[in-house]
């Protein structure tokens, strides 16, 4: 049976996510088609619209006379990413704070849940996924394409730092408890500690991926230290 286009062409891009943050191609490194067509067998038509995709989602970037490669890491990018989700997100969730009805509760609760079963499933790059499919759900609730667009060109950038951050200290995705706090606000009737888990939610993330990636971190000893310090 031929296998439609569309789904031909997801593959392809699920294989080279894959690829990329499970560290098989490294931050800063350098992509072509040829040696993508190559690994992947597959033809460079659809792998160019997969690569084009990873643009868009923000994993790898086009600089004029240089070429096609994975975004890099850079603790001044984390600094600038963090500080922005706080603020994107508060605004996001003051936009919806009056328009949450039964269908927002089920959907992040569903969320939430798909999250855990990836955590319990020890899948790190689908924990990433739907960690950040949780996130994402107030900015889809918002209906505000900008700001919508906003979190989708910062997303990329993030599953690349967790992906790192885990490899380099053994861990199988963040804490299974690390939404609890979250999504228990997000679905409560006080805006302003919903403000404030925000803010502290995003602090913890970005500090850890921070020290990571300034190398001021050895790795953990005990699998569940390394556990306890993602609280994302």
């Amino acid at each position: 049976m031929r296998i439609p286009k569309a789904t031909f062409r997801a593959h392809i891009v699920d294989g080279l996510r894959n690829a990329i943050l499970n560290g098989e191609i490294e931050p800063g490194s350098q992509v072509t088609e040829s040696s993508l067509a190559e690994q992947f067998g597959v033809s460079r038509g659809p792998l160019r619209e997969a690569m084009r995709q990873l643009i868009d989602e923000g994993l790898l970037v086009t600089v004029p006379y240089t070429g096609t490669h994975v975004v890099d890491l850079s603790v001044e990018d984390i600094r600038e990413i963090y500080s922005m989700r706080v603020n994107l997100e508060i605004f996001a969730f003051e936009l919806i704070w009056d328009r949450r009805d039964q269908s927002f509760h089920d959907g992040l609760r569903a969320r939430h849940s798909a999250l855990t079963h990836c955590i319990d499933a020890q899948d790190d790059a689908g924990s990433i996924h739907a960690e950040l499919q949780l996130h994402g759900f107030a900015y889809e609730a918002t209906g505000h394409k900008i700001l919508l667009k906003t979190w989708e060109s910062i997303r990329g950038r993030l599953q690349l730092y967790w992906a790192a951050h885990h490899r380099a200290h053994g861990i199988r995705g963040p804490r299974r408890d690390g939404h609890d706090s979250y999504v228990s606000n997000a679905l409560g009737n006080d805006f302003e500690a919903m403000r404030a888990e925000i803010t502290s939610h995003m602090a913890r993330g970005g500090q850890q991926t921070e020290v990571f990636l300034l190398g001021l971190k050895a790795g953990p000893s005990d699998p569940n230290k390394a556990r306890a310090g993602v609280a994302r």
